[in-house]
Parts: C-alpha cells; structure tokens; sequence
C-alpha cells in the first residue's frame, strides 16, 4: 500500500498536505521558512502528534538555512529562538518537544563544526526523524494487528493514520497491517466534533485505501457498541504520562469508559516519543484550549447564539486502568503500566 504523502522535503522546501482542505480537496502547500511551518502547525494544515513533530523539524532545519550567520554563537542564538516559536503552536503534544530537543542535541554536538557543515547536519537530522516515524509505525503495526481478528468492528476515534504522523498511522497503522495480513476489518470512525477529523479526515483515509468504513456521529457510539457491531477500539496518543494516562483528542475518555462498560478492548498506539517520563500522571499533562469559533461554528455556518459561554478543550485524558494495551514500536505494553513503560524504554 502506498502511503499517503502527508509531509515532505523537497529540494529545501517542505511539502505540506493541507489536511483542514479534506475530504472535497487535496491541496499540497509549499512552505520555505519556519515561520510558516509554525502557523501551518497552529491552524491545523498539519495535525497529529508524531507529524507535528516531523513538520517542527523541518521547520527548524528551514530555519537553520535562513539564518545569515557564520559564527556558532549567533548561530546557535537564533536556532533557540526558532525552537522557541515552533515550541508554542501546540502545548499539549509531546512529540512536537521530543523533535525540538532531537534537533537541539544534533546542532550541539556539532558545535565545532563550521556552521554551514551544521545546516547540512540538521537537515539530516529532521529527515532522519521523518523516515524513523514510517519505520516505527509500520513496526506498531506488525504488533497491533495480532490483537485483531478477522471480521471484526474496530471503533476508532479523532484520526490516527497516515495524516497524523509522516505516513503509514498509529492506530489505523494497526488497522492497514490487520488488513495487509488478510484481516477483514470494519471501521467504525465517529465524526468527532468540533473539528470533525473522523468524518472527514479518517473516513477519507480508509476510503482511499479500500478498507470498510462506516462514520457515525459522535453520540451514536453508545448504541453501536450495545448493538454488539465493537469488538475492539483503537486510538493514537498525543502524549502518554508515565504512568500509563493517555491524553488524546477530545472525547477518547468518553469511548475508553463506554468501552470498559461494554467489555470492549481499548487499545492506544503511539510511538516511544509520545511517552513522557517527566510526567507522572495525566492531571500534569498541559491540555491546549482553542478557539470558540471551533464550537460555535461548522465552516462558516453558526450553530450557538451569540455571546452564549463556549469551553473548548482540544484534548481530554484517559485513565490508565481503562486502557487494555499501549501498542509501541517496541511490542505491546500492559499494566502495570508506570513499570512496564520504564522496563521498555530500558
């Protein structure tokens, strides 16, 4: 299967899927400078996790070609403050910090190298992060799938393919190896509201590959479930706490309890880089608040009364002891998961 191109370098230049343009558009946008890359980050051209932290990547190595400067110092000067503004689009994904820091150590180790011997040294770097996301994907793939059986219903939440990381996905990773390995499986992908990434990003993306998939609205899952159409569920991550916690789009802890009141398997699936040792548990993990505009509006069409108090969380965390597996690159972890996690990365 061919993966979907969702980012790219070309000749010095970023290629960028224009993801809030899906399903009725597919609209590539060229980016030369960080600076873009940022924005492109903060409007959501580019979303999920692992990709945002590929695209920050290539923003910092963009950067590096523009910055005019010989000596290391001032080199290194303007590449923190590069690194800085890449690090305040998006507060909640881990693997956008994770990217930063693996650039950051990159230029340092370099430091006595002349600075146009630094640039390339980047520019390396940010593709070699951008071929290790595919790889760790396709390896999360060959574990996930074996949780899967032929025939089954997977409900899926938000999107984790191909569009959320450099190519291939996390859950729906899982998904495409179940399918590759001869696996018959239905997708149920709910809308997931505000941005409706489900509906329109995930149904679009299993659609293009051929794999069976049927969009429900958020509020139906519960049904679904009880209808017995679920055997098994199945999300990305935007950042795990130490401790197993799971935070995700808005509405994965919604479908992680409707699941455990079913006895539906819940699984995640996400890369190393999402695990965060430095937080011990999910009440720490910064959760990113959008704009209103998201809730009270579908594309230019108001939905809410004016002036009516609008919350808008992009992101709610899952309990550990909800979850039944967290699929890695590194095979599938169960609890104790604040153990296990550590045991893995050792």
């Amino acid at each position: 299967m061919d993966t979907i191109q969702t980012i790219k370098w070309d000749n010095n230049k970023v290629i960028m899927l224009d993801q809030r343009k899906l399903p009725t558009e597919e609209v590539y946008n060229t980016y030369e400078d960080y600076l873009g890359i940022a924005i492109a980050i903060e409007t959501m051209v580019i979303r999920g996790a692992p990709a945002i932290g590929v695209a920050a990547a290539f923003g910092i190595a963009l950067g590096a070609q523009g910055t005019g400067v010989n000596d290391f110092e001032s080199f290194k000067f303007k590449i923190n403050s590069i690194c800085d503004r890449l690090a305040a689009t998006r507060p909640t994904a881990v693997n956008l910090f994770w990217a930063i820091e693996r650039m950051k150590t990159c230029m340092n180790a370099n430091a006595e190298q002349p600075v146009e011997q630094i640039i390339c040294k980047l520019k390396d770097e940010a593709i070699n992060i951008y071929n290790d996301d595919i790889s760790a994907n396709q390896q999360m793939g060959k574990y996930g799938q074996q949780v899967l059986e032929n025939g089954m219903g997977v409900l899926t939440h938000c999107n984790a393919g191909a569009l959320a990381t450099a190519g291939f996905g996390t859950a729906l990773g899982v998904i495409y190896a179940a399918n590759h390995a001869g696996k018959q499986i239905h997708v149920y992908a709910d809308e997931t509201r505000p941005r409706l990434q489900g509906a329109q990003l995930t149904a679009w993306e299993l659609q293009k590959h051929g794999i069976q998939v049927t969009v429900i609205t958020d509020n139906m899952m519960p049904s679904v479930m009880q209808a017995g159409k679920v055997q098994a569920c199945i999300v990305g991550a935007d950042r795990i706490a130490g401790n197993g916690d799971v935070a995700n789009k808005i509405g994965t802890y919604g479908v992680a309890v409707l699941a455990h009141y079913h006895r539906i398997p819940f699984y995640v699936a996400a890369p190393l880089s999402t695990i965060d040792f430095n937080i011990h548990s999910g009440k720490d993990i910064p959760i990113e608040e959008r704009d209103s505009s998201e809730v009270t509006h579908i594309g230019q069409t108001q939905i809410t009364p004016d002036y009516v108090d609008i919350i808008n969380p992009a992101f709610d965390v899952t309990p550990n002891h909800l979850i039944s597996g967290i699929i890695t690159e590194k095979g599938i972890v169960k609890p104790d998961y604040t153990e296990n996690l550590s045991k893995l990365l050792a």
